[in-house]
C-alpha cells in the first residue's frame, strides 16, 4: 500500500501484522494527535494513570510542530514501521 495521504497512513497502521513497540506506539500517538488536534493544551492526567501520562507526554513532545509537518512525520514513521510490522 502506498502512503499518499495521512488517511492512508492511519489505515495502514490497522493492517500491521505485529504490534509495534510501546515507544513506537507512543510516537505514532503523539504525531497523530499533533496532526489532528494541534498543540496539547489539555490538563496533565493524574499521577497514577501512567498510560494516560505517557500519551500526554508523547503528544507534548511535538508541541509547536505544524499540523502539516506532524502529518508528514507521521506518514514517514508509518512507512518505516510498515517495513517491520506488515
Amino acid at each position: 500500500m502506498s502512503i499518499n495521504t495521512f488517511e492512508d497512513a492511519v489505515a495502514l497502521t490497522k493492517k500491521f501484522t505485529t504490534k509495534p513497540s510501546n515507544e513506537e506506539l507512543l510516537k505514532l500517538y503523539g504525531l497523530y494527535k499533533q496532526a489532528t488536534d494541534g498543540d496539547n493544551e489539555t490538563e496533565r492526567p493524574g499521577g497514577f494513570d501512567f498510560k494516560a501520562a505517557a500519551k500526554y507526554n508523547s503528544w507534548l513532545n511535538f508541541k509547536g510542530l505544524s499540523k502539516e509537518e506532524a502529518e508528514r512525520k507521521y506518514r514517514e514513521l508509518v512507512d518505516e514501521l510498515a517495513k517491520k510490522y506488515s
